[in-house]
């Protein structure tokens, strides 16, 4: 909900406050008083294009801030907010509010803020989008395409549509994929079997010298190994001698086991408490000695006594750089590479019963999307009676008495240049994301009258009614969100203006609506009167926003009357709207108004 919006710098206003409230609330005002820049204003909170021609003259740039609340909104949009805010970075205000701004210069440039946060004006659109929808004049053509018509359909139906159209793209992109695998294998066989032909050549290559992993990296450690085996050799026979001694004659010198054993021998018997203490850590040195020692001679056994096995080594390691130097820097992504290479050629079966299976599975998945298309469209056409029906009983109240409102809905033909049409029923229709089907209002304005489509038939007052009406029906699939219509009440007055506010105020039950009128008869039922002021002071001229209470909307009502505000019959005429609109509200009886 907008509870509250401070403009500064927009077209005739310097700088005004407006607070909202639940419920309807009217905006009046003079002619070129400034109204328009509060619908403007919720334009740029929305996202909209940014026009430096909207910047008050003299003022370096204009600012727009807004204050919304998302607790009264309907779980799925709140859900989305949140998200919204949670990507942004958005802070919350001290009482849960969050606060949206967007500032556009003189020369032209743009900002925007969200929660204190600079975000692009696209995420701030992402945001309003589940609180606040406006509808201006703009707006109101948008109905007039067929694609807007198809949305405002498939909310009147409900989840039974919707849970169709999420099966029906599910299995439409599985579909697609499918048949995309299948083209491109079927135009790209030759190629696609070459390649097959080059991965089983080099996995035949890989296959045959059989790397494994880390390989290379020992082989050059034994290469190394192998080259200085004379001195490694060397070196663990003196090591070892060293600590065994040279042999068991008793002439041959003694190593170091030989020694420490003396020395522990000797400490035992010296029958010197100290000194005893001390063998036992001897004969730990004994026992790292012999570990050594058997270490040694292990390794000794180990070393290699055939003369060849160097060159077995140089061999193999010739076989593995010959590898490295086509697939892989080693021996390791050599391996990673052949995995990778069997994977691809696992999909690059061009064979004709591969193809065979593909285009059965193709055919499978289309004949998937076939059905649910036709589910769709027969869930949308039981829809499309109802909405009729109901938006046509709407119009009955809005002046409109003997229109009516048809909702058709067609198969969408494929064109042809269509990329991938989907047949069903023996016509090749456009598989769209949303299905097969095209949407068309038609409007028959007086009985008797051949349905036409909206842009051919309807007036902008009866664009209006019909884009009020269907609000009206549609209002409970978005329930707590703010709803804003400037210029709903163009080309219509009297009965028909009564008709308006009532409806506007049955969308408010559910609804926060905020409704720029010039009618008295549609201002009457507001629970919150705002009107914009115009003063020039000589210097320029500057509108501002105010709430009228009981006794001023009374004025202002009478003002709204071609101008009574000056006489009794004005007041008494306003009093009179007033008390119609509250008895109606009320659910209660009162005299219908006098056409004004």
């Amino acid at each position: 909900m907008l509870t509250e919006i401070r403009i500064d710098g927009l077209g005739v206003i310097s700088s005004a406050t407006a607070q909202f409230h639940e419920g309807l609330t009217c905006l009046t005002g003079e002619t070129g008083a400034g109204k328009t820049m509060v619908v403007t204003s919720l334009h740029l909170l929305g996202g909209a294009r940014a026009d430096a021609g909207r910047v008050r003259r003299g003022e370096a740039r204009a600012v727009v801030e807004g204050r919304f609340t998302v607790e009264e909104v309907h779980a799925d949009a709140r859900d989305e907010v949140e998200k919204v805010l949670e990507s942004a970075g958005a802070h919350r205000d001290d009482d849960g509010s969050v606060i949206a701004v967007r500032t556009v210069g003189s020369d032209g440039r743009s900002r925007a803020h969200l929660g204190g946060r600079s975000v692009p004006a696209a995420v701030l659109s992402d945001f309003t989008a589940r609180l606040l929808t406006v509808h201006g004049q703009n707006d109101q053509l948008r109905l007039q395409r067929p694609d807007q018509q198809l949305q405002a359909l498939d909310r009147f139906a409900g989840d039974p549509v919707a849970n169709l159209l999420r099966k029906y793209r599910l299995a439409r992109r599985t579909w697609l994929q499918a048949r995309t695998e299948l083209l491109e294998r079927t135009a790209r066989s030759r190629e696609l079997a070459l390649e097959a032909d080059r991965l089983k050549h080099s996995l035949s290559e890989i296959d045959t010298v059989a790397p494994t992993a880390g390989e290379d990296e020992r082989i050059v450690a034994e290469v190394r190994r192998l080259s200085d085996l004379d001195s490694l050799r060397e070196a663990a026979i003196g090591a070892h001698d060293a600590l065994a001694g040279l042999g068991d004659s008793p002439g041959e010198s003694s190593g170091a086991l030989d020694l420490l054993g003396t020395a522990r021998a000797r400490l035992e018997g010296s029958g010197d408490p100290v000194l005893t203490e001390l063998a036992p850590r001897l004969g730990e040195a004994i026992s790292v000695v012999i570990d050594l020692t058997t270490e040694l001679s292990s390794y000794l056994t180990d070393l290699p006594s055939d003369p060849g096995a160097l060159d077995s080594l140089l061999t193999r390691q010739a076989e593995l750089k010959a590898l490295t130097r086509k697939y892989a820097p080693d021996v390791d992504g050599v391996i990673a590479w052949a995995d990778d290479a069997r994977e691809r050629l696992s999909s690059l079966d061009v064979s004709e019963e591969a193809l065979a299976g593909l285009a059965a599975d193709v055919e499978t998945a289309a004949e998937q999307v076939r059905e649910l298309a036709k589910k769709l469209t027969a869930a949308r056409t039981k829809s499309a009676k109802k909405l009729s029906a109901a938006v046509s009983a709407e119009l009955g109240g809005l002046a409109m008495g003997r229109a009516k409102l048809e909702v058709a809905v067609r198969p969408m033909p494929a064109g042809a240049q269509d990329s991938a049409p989907i047949t069903v029923d023996g016509t090749d229709l456009h598989a769209g994301g949303a299905g097969v089907d095209e949407v068309e209002f038609r409007l028959a304005a007086h009985s008797g009258a051949q349905p036409m489509p909206l842009s051919k038939s309807a007036s902008g007052g009866e664009l209006s009614r019909v884009m009020l009406a269907l609000e009206v029906v549609l209002s409970s699939s978005e329930q707590g969100t703010t709803m804003v219509f400037d210029e709903v009440d163009a080309g219509v007055g009297g009965r028909a203006a009564v008709e308006i506010g009532k409806r506007l105020a049955r969308l408010a039950r559910t609804h926060q609506v905020i409704v720029v009128t010039h009618l008295p008869q549609v201002a009457a039922f507001a629970d919150t009167h705002l009107v914009v002021d115009k003063v020039d002071d000589g210097r320029g001229v500057n509108s501002g926003v105010r709430t009228l209470g009981t006794d001023e909307r009374v004025k202002e009502l009478a003002r709204m009357l071609a101008g009574l505000d000056d006489t009794e019959t004005g007041r008494a005429h306003a009093e009179e709207l007033l008390a119609t609109a509250d008895a109606e509200k009320a659910g209660g009886r009162a005299p219908a108004p006098a056409a004004g």
